[in-house]
């Protein structure tokens, strides 16, 4: 018997199930690892399988338990004797029977489909025009191939398939390979399966309840509004848990509408979080698709990663909370937050034998479970709240009255919130690994859950702390990769339902709650009776819960109350109301394009103001003004004189006064007009296919206006009038742009345009120019007018005076650029060395500024090569202030050295003591410093060359740049070493770019440091020691002659005063390494140091040491919690209290003393930045 087949619609349509695909090769794979010494026993098995005919008892072979659990409806047997196989055609089908009140049918294609094994399918059997409307039926289903006389001699395939109008039929394309079936006996028989070409086909259909409306669901053409009325959110990159938190907290109807209420009217600006949560609120609530997150995080100021390196949800639940409170300050919704979500803690040490108790009283906004070594939610609640006996050597010290006693150590609730949010940790650290880990464990959760037996004895309970499940958020997958979504309870009475990114779909209880409770998946008993040799590892589920909402019973009401549209804030919806106008324009505009063309229009103006190459850039904005070209959107069927007409208006001339030239493509990739449109008949798309190239998206003209007319208001046109049998001719005269390349202003700008014949010398232009210049009619004697033709950004050639404009293959649309020139001796020699055209003997060019240019020539080469560059201060090392940022045009061909001359010009400084830094494309940090190099161009500074991620990875139009105190030369002989100075504890950090020679000692470096941080010398300030840290932990303390040389680039150093305790205790040698941590010691944070031990000291008197060390003081002080980290443990902090003596507990050289409390003033320092909110 064979259990691997290949599942297909007989259209080839692969159903993606590993409990169902096999292998596609015509020979089977062993699907079983059989043990000598159970074969017999497997042997007795196999004899024990029913018969073919046996119909109840081949069900509980052939079908295999459903992970899904639906019910079923009715199960349905039919068979189908098949005659005369190879006689048969194609394709054919079974009679038609009925199931579930369906027609169905089998459909056999007995030489196969396309595959030499036969193939078999189930379809329904309507008629295919009358299939009802969005019918589905979701049906598991074998198809067992029998030999009728001997109903031991079988093979089946097992699927389950949700069948709709669009895919009416699915089966197994590779059934049974048709070489097995015909005169070979079958598997341990002495017949064939398909004797005297007749078999049994039998179709058992076991139709099931679509209890959700998705079960099998494909999802193509799934419309999420449609079938559940809510929309999803986006995936929109690496926003892990984002999503299903903000599903979450909409769903928590009364914080949505508390969201509303924040005055956001005087500030609608996409930096305000307040707003931009409401309008995405507001848009989950009223769009028809799902909603993007983008306008949110960028409100918050977060970037992809800052997300995307949390490691919990908990975090940046907090954080957004305490933003929202903070918007919420002095609006009718001020207390909303901390009643809905906040509750009471207390923690205490409490005498048995005496009447004291040490106790405090704190707020808590959610409740961390532990997942490891609990069963479910209950256990996790009692490990939270389970009390330590403080007794025998670990006796409690209640002052001086009552000395040393026994005691209960532990937390109790005093309330929960309304909301409860329970954060399960599931991501732990792993000491064996070193490394964080998931927790797959099975852990349960129940659907409601009384929370009484938790609170004080004191707690108000005169009303029920039932609670009511409304929220499971889950995770798939491991640490390092996975997918987040969450399932959400939106109405009291309602169902829950899965939001998974932008698809939203109704969820059963055993989704909510079985499927995401971690473990092993459950091994059904009908599965062993289908494959009784086959021995399998048990499967581990990958996805888990990881957060819970829970909402009180009694307040149900109140939390999941009604928002309506008129909750909403009139200003966001009169906003979105004109953003969803805009954007029915902007779709009806896109849906309409194909009737439209846009047409680009260059005028006289427009050349006279474009400084570039070429008669304009139509790449240009509207932005650029007169420079750009106008932009037209026009009907294709409209003709070209309905063009002229809107034209002429635009420009308040007369329409008989412009003529539009067509636009061409040159072969040297320029754009020129080519000739005037003189029939004006046709239409815009005529006149477009014409004219313009085949991946030309727009129709280009230039619209020449009339200089002269006639006294009947005709334009006289200089061209093109020429008749001759009807059709227009044109005379000798040519169409020529004139260009100036002004000297002194350095500038190229366009002088407007000229008729000539073809037949006149180049020097008759001058007279032209002359005059359109107002240069009178004659130059100086030392001043000559000097004329290029602009062939192409790159190729400007020099014009012949006596040469004809014909000899010279000057035609319609050419551009001619002059200048004044003034001839002296060797100029002429000059220029062409420099450009490499002629004498290389000539004479050297006179010393110049880089950015000054004489020659046209000189100019166009700079036109084509410049490139803007911006210039900021380096954001540590220079001062922005003083320097702030500029950008300057440069030639990309000039060297390092020039880079350096303009730059220091601009900067007022030394250009040998500038160093540039080139800037990371993705975070906008300094990336690397800027080696000299003699041939070196801003090109190649700029663009690295080959393809490599260096060159990727920065940016091409930008430069940080460094004022140094010394030359770059004399820069190699220093090794700089960041280093941050404390001068208060570890509570003020001084950060400073120290250069130390190379060969020099910590001794040197000390010194560099106190003249740099301008700090009194170690004869009066005290002893100074420099020590390295790596991962916020102290690594190592650098002896006074340590060679500068050898410290690591991938540390951080301190330096600081060695604390007067040491200085007076010598002899003093335990020491332990103090590090900082919130909640976890695996999420490290702070300024690590090392701490002088004191044998006999309790802890009370150890942390006022401890607070004199650190320089925290007060309520911060009192805030944090003290733990000894054993290396061993160090997942599982010990706590200490004030009458331990951490000499006794911190035994071990490699123990830890942690500082627990929040992070409240993380750094750059590794390159990983604080989860913030603006």
């Amino acid at each position: 018997m064979s259990y691997n087949n290949d599942i297909h619609s007989p259209n080839e349509m692969v159903v993606d199930t590993d409990e169902y695909v096999g292998g596609t090769d015509s020979e089977k794979e062993p699907i079983a690892i059989i043990d000598p010494d159970n074969l017999d026993n497997g042997a007795e098995q196999l004899q024990d399988l029913p018969l073919a005919n046996d119909f109840d008892a081949m069900k509980d072979v052939i079908f295999p338990h459903l992970h899904e659990e639906p019910e079923v409806l009715e199960d349905v047997v039919n068979t189908w004797t098949v005659e005369a196989w190879r006689s048969m055609s194609k394709k054919e089908h079974g009679p038609v029977f009925q199931a579930g009140g369906f027609p169905w049918r089998i459909l056999l294609f007995p030489h196969g489909n396309n595959v030499d094994q036969c193939s078999i399918y189930l379809e329904h059997g309507f008629e295919p025009t009358n299939i009802p409307e969005n019918w589905s039926c979701c049906v598991q289903f074998a198809l067992v191939l029998w030999n009728p006389n001997d109903p031991t001699l079988y093979t089946h395939h097992t699927a389950h398939h949700r069948f709709t109008k669009e895919e009416s039929d699915w089966g197994f394309t590779r059934f049974l390979e048709l070489r097995k079936m015909f005169n070979v006996p079958w598997e341990g028989g002495s017949r064939p399966l398909c004797e005297n070409e007749t078999a049994n086909i039998t179709a058992y259909l076991r139709l099931v309840k679509d209890e959700t409306g998705v079960l099998w669901h494909n999802f193509n053409n799934y419309d999420s509004k449609k079938e559940t009325g809510y929309v999803g959110l986006r995936n929109q990159g690496a926003t892990c848990y984002l999503n299903s938190l903000l599903q979450s907290l909409y769903f928590t109807n009364a914080f949505r509408k508390a969201i509303y209420e924040i005055p956001t009217d005087h500030e609608e600006s996409m930096g305000n979080s307040a707003y931009t949560l409401q309008r995405l609120f507001y848009q989950l609530q009223t769009s028809e698709q799902a909603v993007g997150t983008n306008e949110l995080t960028k409100s918050f100021g977060w970037e992809t990663r800052h997300i995307f390196e949390q490691q919990d949800v908990q975090e940046l639940s907090r954080k957004l909370m305490e933003r929202m409170e903070e918007k919420m300050k002095g609006t009718p919704a001020e207390h909303v937050l901390p009643q809905m979500f906040s509750g009471k803690i207390k923690t205490y040490i409490s005498c048995v034998n005496v009447d004291y108790e040490s106790s405090r009283v704190e707020d808590f906004w959610d409740i961390q479970l532990n997942v490891s070594g609990n069963k479910n939610l209950l256990d996790s609640f009692k490990d939270y709240v389970q009390v330590e006996k403080m007794d025998g050597e670990n006796q409690y010290y209640a002052g001086d009255e009552f000395k040393l006693q026994d005691a209960n150590k532990g937390v109790i609730f005093q309330s929960f919130p309304n909301v409860l949010h329970l954060q399960l940790k599931r991501f732990e650290y792993d000491i064996q690994r070193d490394t964080m880990m998931k927790i797959n464990d099975r852990y349960e959760f129940p659907e409601t859950f009384d929370a009484a037996p938790y609170l004080s004895e004191d707690a108000d309970k005169s009303e029920s702390w039932t609670y009511q499940l409304h929220g499971v958020l889950v995770h798939s997958g491991d640490l390092n990769a996975g997918h987040y979504y969450a399932f959400l309870k939106p109405e009291k009475d309602g169902w829950f339902y899965k939001y998974d990114d932008d698809k939203v779909t109704r969820a059963t209880m055993r989704e909510v709650l079985e499927e995401n409770f971690g473990g092993e998946y459950k091994t059904h008993p009908a599965n062993h009776l289908r494959a009784p040799l086959q021995k399998k590892a048990p499967v581990v589920r990958q996805n888990s819960a990881y957060m819970l909402v829970y909402i009180r019973q009694s307040r149900l009401d109140n939390i999941l109350c009604p928002v309506s549209k008129e909750d909403i804030p009139l200003h966001l919806r009169s906003k979105f109301d004109e953003e969803t106008a805009l954007r029915e324009a902007k779709r009806k505009e896109k849906e309409e394009q194909h009737l439209y063309i846009g047409v680009k229009v260059i005028t006289e103006q427009t050349f006279k103001n474009h400084g570039g190459t070429d008669l304009t850039s139509f790449d240009a904005d509207q932005a650029d003004g007169d420079a750009a070209p106008r932009s037209y959107r026009v009907l294709r069927a409209s003709t070209m004189e309905d063009l002229v007409g809107t034209i002429a208006a635009d420009l308040e001339q007369d329409p008989r006064k412009v003529r539009l030239w067509v636009m061409v493509n040159r072969q040297n990739k320029t754009i020129r007009p080519d000739q005037p449109i003189m029939d004006l008949r046709p239409t815009v798309e005529e006149a477009f296919q014409r004219a313009a190239a085949h991946r030309d998206q727009f129709l280009r003209v230039w619209a020449e206006v009339a200089e002269e007319t006639t006294p009947e208001g005709e334009a006289v046109w200089p061209t093109y009038q020429g008749q001759l049998n009807g059709v227009v001719v044109k005379n000798d005269l040519i169409l020529i742009f004139l260009k100036h390349f002004d000297v002194e202003a350095q500038s190229l700008y366009g002088i407007g345009h000229v008729y000539i014949s073809k037949e006149k010398k180049v020097e008759e232009l001058v007279p032209i120019i002359m005059k359109k210049m107002g240069w009178g009619e004659k130059l100086p004697g030392d001043e000559k007018i000097s004329l290029w033709e602009e062939i192409k950004p790159t190729m400007i050639e020099a014009l012949k005076a006596k040469q004809s404009l014909k000899a010279a293959e000057l035609q319609d649309g050419d551009i001619i650029c002059f200048q004044k020139t003034t001839e002296r001796k060797g100029d002429r020699n000059i220029l062409e060395k420099r450009l490499g055209l002629g004498d290389k003997q000539a004479a050297e060019e006179p010393a110049k500024k880089a950015d000054r240019f004489d020659d046209a020539r000189e100019y166009y080469d700079f036109l084509h090569n410049k490139k803007t560059v911006k210039f900021h201060a380096h954001p540590t090392r220079c001062n922005a202030e003083r320097f702030p940022p500029f950008e300057l045009v440069l030639n990309s061909k000039i060297s390092y050295d020039i880079l350096a001359d303009r730059v220091g010009e601009k900067l007022e400084v030394d250009p040998t003591h500038i160093r540039f830094w080139t800037v990371n494309s993705a975070t906008g940090n300094p990336k690397t410093t800027v080696k000299r190099g003699v041939n070196q161009s801003l090109q190649l500074i700029l663009n690295p060359s080959g393809y490599n991620q260096l060159s990727s990875s920065q940016r091409t139009d930008a430069f940080y740049f460094e004022v140094l105190d010394m030359s770059l030369a004399e820069l190699d002989t220093k090794k700089s070493i960041k280093i941050t100075w404390l001068s208060e504890g570890i509570t003020k950090e001084e950060q400073f770019d120290l250069l130390v020679a190379k060969n020099g000692h910590i001794e040197d470096l000390i010194q560099v440091l106190v003249q740099k941080a301008s700090i009194p010398d170690e004869t009066e300030g005290g002893r100074i020691r420099v020590y390295e840290t790596s991962s916020h932990k102290f690594y190592r303390e650098l002896s006074r002659d340590y060679p500068v040389i050898s410290m690591n680039d991938y540390t951080n150093v301190f330096a600081e005063r060695v604390p007067e305790e040491e200085i007076n205790d010598e002899e003093a040698t335990n020491f332990i390494q103090v590090f900082h941590f919130q909640n976890e010691p695996s999420r490290v944070h702070g300024v690590p140091f090392k701490f002088m031990l004191v044998e006999g000291e309790q802890f009370v008197d150890t942390k006022k040491r401890l607070e004199k060390r650190t320089g925290i003081k007060g309520k911060s002080f009192e805030k944090i919690k003290f733990a000894v980290v054993k290396r061993s443990h160090f997942s599982k902090p010990q706590y200490l209290n004030d009458d331990d003596e951490l000499w006794k507990i911190a035994t071990n050289d490699d123990d830890y003393l942690g500082l627990d409390h929040v992070d409240r003033t993380r750094t750059l320092r590794n390159g990983v930045g604080d989860l913030f909110l603006r």
